[in-house]
């Protein structure tokens, strides 16, 4: 599928949804409508919650998943093959409820990088702390989706420079400020029962951080400069179906745009002749299919895969994952 049909593609979701939106008003009650508060859900692998938590309760939802690269896409969106790679990965959000409408967590994590040509290594990455207030409540009748403001700052925690071989990488070493709204609606299908949809939307702006040696931004030892990595913009649509309170199938699709990412600088054996390296901007287009098993209203566990059908100056990588997610 090309970039432009998965983009049609999402924009014929999003105008389906609105669709189903204003027929919610006109459409005949059937004789089972499930109860917002009957259905339960873990969420999707990508999209956040728009919701916030309840005063004084806690949640928590650790990630293992592998990220499995066997090609990339280039400036023209051509497929090339690649060496097969692995970065196995854990991520956790830790979440509480300050107040019923803020919510504050942090969001550690750790990975393990495997080329398909060295030795590989592991470590700790970079650290997110996060706050989110909520704008709009959903209440069933009414037309306005749960709204949330989210603020994510990313703390440099992983290494990034000084490295013996670049697949030692596991952060960006810079300062990162991301900026969210997220969205969050029920609709009432034919069947009666309840398709939940979430509607995210982050810009990422990061700051220029100093670089030594062999770093993840393509440099090589004796190197000293800096980069500037580019701002990201990040849309994620997703939709889960009420299958039963205990099986929800979800399927959910992203576009990311990366801008242009700059480093400058020199090498220690020729300090006359200056180094420059540009990214280029890049696109992706991704799917992220799963399944959801609720073990109750608090509980439960989702297993999928991220996969990237389309994109341009990027990487071509399939990465399952799993979640369990715990509210108390």
């Amino acid at each position: 599928m090309t970039g432009a049909g998965v983009l049609q593609n999402t924009f014929a979701v999003i105008a389906l949804t609105s669709c189903l939106a204003a027929a919610q008003t006109s459409v005949p009650s059937v004789a089972f409508r499930q109860p917002v508060d009957d259905a339960w859900w873990t969420g999707p692998l990508l999209a956040p919650n728009a919701s916030t938590l309840p005063q004084g309760h806690v949640l928590v939802e650790p990630y293992l998943y592998d990220v499995i690269t066997e090609g990339f896409y280039n400036s023209t969106g051509t497929r090339v093959g690649a060496p097969h790679e692995n970065g196995y990965g854990s991520l956790t959000y830790i979440n509480y409820g300050l107040g019923n409408k803020f919510t504050v967590g942090v969001i550690p994590t750790f990975g393990s990088n495997e080329p398909g040509n060295g030795p590989g290594s592991a470590g700790a990455g970079d650290l997110m702390v996060q706050a989110q207030y909520r704008l709009h409540l959903f209440h069933e009748g009414g037309w306005l989706p749960t709204t949330s403001v989210n603020v994510q700052e990313t703390l440099p925690t992983g290494r990034y420079d000084q490295l013996d071989r670049p697949s030692d990488g596991l952060g960006a070493g810079a300062y990162t400020t991301t900026l969210g709204l997220y969205t969050q609606t029920f609709f009432w299908v034919p069947t009666g029962r309840i398709l939940r949809m979430r509607f995210n939307v982050t810009q990422a702006f990061s700051n220029s951080v100093n670089v030594q040696d062999a770093s993840v931004y393509g440099t090589s030892q004796g190197f000293r400069g800096h980069a500037s990595p580019g701002a990201a913009l990040l849309v994620d649509l997703a939709a889960e179906y009420n299958a039963t309170r205990h099986w929800v199938p979800v399927m959910e699709g992203i576009y990311r745009h990366q801008y242009n990412t700059h480093v400058a600088g020199y090498n220690n054996a020729s300090p006359t002749q200056p180094i420059l390296l540009n990214s280029g901007s890049s696109q992706v287009f991704g799917l992220a299919p799963a399944i959801e098993y609720n073990f109750n209203s608090s509980v439960g566990v989702i297993l999928g895969m991220r996969l990237f059908p389309a994109g341009k100056n990027t990487t071509d990588s399939i990465t399952p994952a799993i979640a369990v997610n715990i509210v108390h």
